[in-house]
């Protein structure tokens, strides 16, 4: 019969996911218990040696505490940040207190306390980690494999809970310009519930009115507008877009990145890797294809607007819809074109508004 482990242990690449994970957990262990004393978080961000050996102390001191009233005592260590690869987390006091808070977790009386520790980020190669995986009831969360659609059920059932609908597009539309920050897509689901109407939907046009980008991603309304062969809409975006920027040459770099991968998504249609019936680019899409094309390609290198091989397919799937608007030629005259409207706005910078209507008007206009 296998050994209950006498902790629990979440990680991941995504602070959100972990965390979301973790309060489902203690919710669930936390039911039935009537005394708050007996339920303890404990905050696990330490930005120096100091603050890390006052968290575990605190631990320590949580999990070897009796419950006032007798019930099993529930305790989370939350938000771990010291397994990090950081100056903090790699100090040698650092590793020291984690043998220390090894031998803390092996002396767990699970009759008496439930324990579970969050933490992200995680450096895998350290022996504290290595040791939580193989001693506890872990789960690794991959954002890449499993972020989007994670998040992609809770942006519906929060439009459920308010008797609104989201498109398909709508949601990957914020998922990109959040840069998959899955906290930031919880935060504005909740904005754009009160501005959608009572059994309304949510769509493409009122996320770009309502949720800015963030970090230094797409310029996304421009950049779809001008893949989505709409000259009209290319030109109001474009409008927009300075209105709040005074710089061209961001967006002109998103362009020439998107209009890259759309080139190597048309060869792909064009060769019949992949057919008209595509809506989508599933992960083992992609692994397949690539193994066929791999010697084209640097090996394992990072992501890169020059190897779609390298890119999320849940972002290609969304670019499919573009591509079908734009023949191999359609999308290197672009990219002629977009280095063209680069050396007229080096001689011209004050014209940049000017140049980049023409450059719609030359793309798109019948």
């Amino acid at each position: 019969m296998a050994t209950r482990a006498k902790f629990t242990f979440i990680c991941g690449d995504d602070e959100f996911l972990v965390s979301d994970k973790g309060k489902a957990w203690f919710k669930k262990e936390t039911e039935g218990i009537t005394d708050d004393l007996s339920k303890e978080e404990i905050d696990g961000r330490g930005n120096n040696l100091d603050e890390v050996s006052q968290i575990i102390d605190r631990f320590t001191e949580a999990i070897q505490t009796q419950s006032m009233f007798g019930e099993k005592k529930i305790v989370w260590l939350k938000a771990v940040n010291f397994l990090a690869n950081t100056q903090t987390g790699n100090a040698k006091g650092t590793l020291e207190l984690l043998e220390h808070l090894k031998s803390v977790l092996d002396g767990i009386d699970t009759s008496a306390v439930a324990v579970l520790i969050t933490a992200s980020p995680v450096y895998k190669v350290k022996n504290f980690y290595k040791w939580c995986i193989k001693e506890g009831d872990s789960e690794i969360i991959d954002s890449s494999k499993d972020g989007i659609a994670k998040i992609e059920q809770r942006i519906l059932q929060t439009c459920a809970e308010y008797g609104i609908k989201m498109s398909h597009g709508a949601i990957q539309l914020l998922n990109d310009k959040v840069n998959g920050n899955n906290r930031l897509i919880a935060m504005e689901i909740e904005k754009l519930t009160t501005y959608a109407e009572k059994d309304g939907t949510i769509t493409e046009e009122l996320v770009n009115e309502m949720v800015p980008n963030f970090g230094e991603g797409d310029f996304f309304e421009a950049t779809d507008a001008f893949f989505s062969g709409q000259l009209e809409w290319t030109l109001e975006a474009l409008s927009r877009h300075f209105f709040t920027q005074s710089e061209a040459r961001p967006l002109l770099g998103s362009l020439q990145s998107r209009n890259r991968l759309m080139i190597q998504l048309r060869i792909l249609k064009d060769s019949g890797e992949l057919g008209s019936g595509f809506q989508r680019i599933s992960q083992n899409d992609l692994v397949r294809i690539a193994g066929k094309f791999h010697e084209h390609f640097d090996e394992g290198g990072p992501k890169s607007n020059l190897n779609v091989f390298t890119q999320n397919p849940y972002y290609l799937g969304r670019l499919l819809k573009g591509v079908n608007h734009f023949n191999l030629k359609n999308l290197i005259d672009f990219q002629i074109a977009f280095a063209e409207t680069f050396e007229a706005i080096v001689e011209s910078p004050k014209d940049q508004v000017t140049i980049f209507n023409q450059l719609a008007i030359r793309c798109l206009g019948d």
